[in-house]
């Protein structure tokens, strides 16, 4: 009898834990849409951001694209050049839009804002992925316009339900991934100055020490080592399969580093998201 009872308590006790848990989960993605629904809201009350950033790929599109395809000095697997670097173009885009996404947290802080939210019950971690998760949108409006400009240029890609579906998917990932980074880099750094110049260092090399605007092969050895552990690089290679190819050589790989590398920074930046009031 003792015995029965005993394993009763314990089961119980398993399906409480397990509930508990799936309402911490719970709890966490509820706040976390929340959150990234409060910086939509940001872009609703300013539109003209979506075409200000709109004017970078046009112009390595129109002016570097058109220019490279008819020197034919860049080897681009027997697709037109233009095609090759579009994908590259829209992974420079998202990186670049939320690269400096960290800088928000700085104004929110010097404005008393973040203050608000951190006395809040909510997890800090869902801060974190709800920021993310904002950037990951907001890229996509610029994904929208990339795509919609090689339309307009006649660029040949494959036009697909499911590749422009899972290039979108991309973007948001991607976007993610380095907002994620650039809150990192708020938290550590604290002020607006010194933060504008890191992203400012972090951003070309990230984009030149990747295979958007040319293919791994014709890289030095050293740059193509770190190609390979730069994720702007997967990023390429999944919008480039997806929208040119047809074919993504790894995509095990390339999904598995993305997401490795968002989940490492976002558990790093949920654990230390407070320190940026210190």
């Amino acid at each position: 009898m003792i015995s029965n009872s005993s394993a009763a308590v314990s089961d119980w006790a398993e399906v409480e834990e397990r509930q508990t848990a799936l309402g911490a989960v719970a709890t966490y993605l509820r706040c976390s849409l929340a959150v990234g629904e409060m910086e939509l809201r940001k872009l609703r009350h300013d539109p003209t951001e979506l075409l200000t950033r709109a004017i970078q790929p046009v112009l390595w599109l129109v002016v570097f694209g058109e220019a490279m395809s008819k020197l034919h000095a860049i080897p681009s697997r027997n697709v037109s050049y233009i095609a090759f670097m579009t994908p590259g173009i829209l992974a420079q885009s998202l990186m670049f839009i939320s690269i400096f996404y960290g800088l928000a947290i700085i104004w929110d802080r010097d404005a008393g804002i973040l203050q608000k939210f951190l006395v809040l019950p909510v997890p800090r971690a869902a801060f974190v992925t709800g920021r993310g998760l904002g950037a990951g949108v907001r890229a996509l409006s610029q994904g929208v316009i990339v795509l919609l400009l090689a339309l307009v240029l006649g660029v040949h890609l494959r036009w697909s339900v499911a590749g422009v579906i899972e290039s979108l998917l991309t973007v948001v990932v991607g976007a993610s991934i380095f907002a994620t980074l650039s809150m990192l880099i708020a938290i550590g750094v604290k002020t607006r100055e010194r933060f504008m110049g890191i992203g400012q260092v972090l951003t070309m090399p990230l984009f030149f020490a990747s295979n958007a605007i040319y293919p791994l092969s014709i890289m030095p050895g050293w740059l193509s080592v770190v190609a390979r552990v730069n994720p702007l690089t997967y990023i390429v290679d999944l919008l480039r399969g997806y929208l040119v190819s047809g074919n993504v050589p790894d995509p095990l790989l390339a999904w598995g580093v993305l997401i490795g590398v968002l989940i490492v920074l976002q558990v790093v930046a949920g654990r230390t998201y407070h320190h940026v009031m210190l």
